[in-house]
């Protein structure tokens, strides 16, 4: 696979934006920036055309882009990058007209996602999703997608002659989706054994860039990678974190959310969102600090309502507050919080044991010798944190289960 840091300088590109009312192309054109910044580019100029709608065949007007061209031969521009997502049609008629390379905002996704896949399924699943991208753009494309050669936009699944059978695409298309019912499978039977066992899970989600790694290893000392860059890790990493209260849960750290993120994309890696589907209680990052931080906030909520998590608990929590000088209180359903230095995080605890199911209670009890056996199930089914042995019984400080917990009480300290 064709790397990111293996490119030797930054690809010199020029994004180009239309604004047709529907979405600030200011934001989204600025964000794609951000895209292309951690792709491995170097962004020398942005164009935006205000139309009423996008041209059907060039997506911008034959005189925009005669100056798009000659900007590009003048800045030598390597690669134009649409903010938008491009038909064959407009791919080739595009590269015909300006002679550059071009992508679209899907393929810079689907570049970065096939840069920082690590696990079997991450990468599956970006193969799958270029495969779906590429074949509803084998009609009418032409030579455009051929002409890209290595680098940016191609990695991934290869390109010999753009794999151009359509049988051929449709053929891996369908293994990789049986590969990923395989994994599905087993990540479900897990899901199930976990729920049968009584194991707690939390889930962090929200906007990329938000924090969410960062906040991930201060609180399991996990080691993911955290950049200031758009989606810095992908895959779904999962870590048990011990609760000041005793009791252990499962936190994962899922795959951030952009704005105008592809429909088929979400698709492809619903597998793993929907991760977040199971979980008891999902910790809802958001940049404090952004001046978009509302809007950003609602693409999450809008994301996790179409994944059914609707009824989850959920803690909102503010990062990045070392970045504010104003007044910060938190409390069980909103916390503010810096995962860079800490500060908020034994609010944040308090608010995760608040919303968690009250599975288990941490009990004092003095257990006669007599009654060894019960002493035992307690050893099994709970967590001992210490025993002493003393005249009257076994005096014990233990997470007790909930369905012990009226019988445990007899022998409460």
């Amino acid at each position: 696979m064709y790397e990111i840091a293996q490119e030797q300088q930054p690809v010199k590109v020029i994004l180009v934006g239309v604004d047709t009312g529907e979405y600030d192309a200011q934001v989204s054109i600025e964000e794609l920036g951000e895209l292309a910044d951690t792709a491995g580019c170097e962004v020398l100029r942005t164009v935006i055309q205000s139309r009423p709608s996008v041209e059907s065949a060039t997506c911008i007007g034959t005189g925009k882009l005669e100056e798009i061209r000659e900007l590009a031969e003048n800045l030598e521009a390597e690669m134009l990058i649409f903010d938008t997502e491009l038909t064959g049609m407009q791919l080739r008629n595009i590269t015909d007209l300006t002679d550059c390379k071009v992508i679209d905002r899907t393929m810079l996704i689907l570049d970065i996602f096939a840069g920082r896949a690590r696990t079997a399924e991450g990468k599956i699943q970006v193969a799958l999703a270029q495969y779906k991208y590429r074949l509803t753009r084998l009609a009418g494309s032409g030579s455009a997608l051929s002409r890209l050669g290595g680098g940016i936009g191609t990695r991934g699944p290869g390109e010999t002659k753009l794999e151009t059978d359509r049988r051929h695409i449709r053929s891996r298309i369908a293994s990789l989706e049986e590969q990923l019912r395989e994994m599905e499978k087993h990540r479900k039977f897990i899901g199930s054994r976990r729920k049968k066992e009584g194991v707690l899970t939390v889930a962090i989600v929200g906007y990329t860039n938000a924090g969410k790694s960062t906040l991930f290893n201060l609180l399991t000392h996990a080691g993911v990678l955290a950049e200031d860059k758009l989606f810095a890790t992908l895959d779904v990493t999962a870590r048990a974190l011990e609760l000041p209260d005793g009791r252990t849960v499962v936190i994962s750290d899922t795959v951030g959310l952009i704005r105008r993120l592809p429909h088929h994309l979400v698709e492809a890696f619903r597998s793993t969102l929907e991760e977040t589907a199971d979980a008891d209680l999902i910790l809802h990052v958001m940049d404090a600090s952004a001046e978009d931080v509302r809007e950003r906030m609602e693409i999450t909520v809008k994301l996790l309502e179409e994944l059914g998590c609707g009824g989850i608990p959920q803690v909102q929590v503010l990062n990045k507050a070392d970045l504010l000088d104003i007044p910060k209180e938190s409390d069980t359903d909103h916390v503010w919080c810096s995962a860079k230095t800490g500060e908020g995080i034994p609010e944040l605890f308090a608010a995760m044991a608040h919303h968690l199911p009250k599975t288990v209670k941490r009990m004092q009890l003095c257990i006669p010798y007599s009654e060894g056996s019960f002493l035992q199930l307690l050893r099994e089914e709970g967590r001992l944190f210490s025993e002493e042995y003393t005249g009257d019984g076994v005096v014990v400080d233990v997470l007790v289960d909930i369905r012990r917990q009226k019988q445990a009480e007899q022998y409460q300290v």
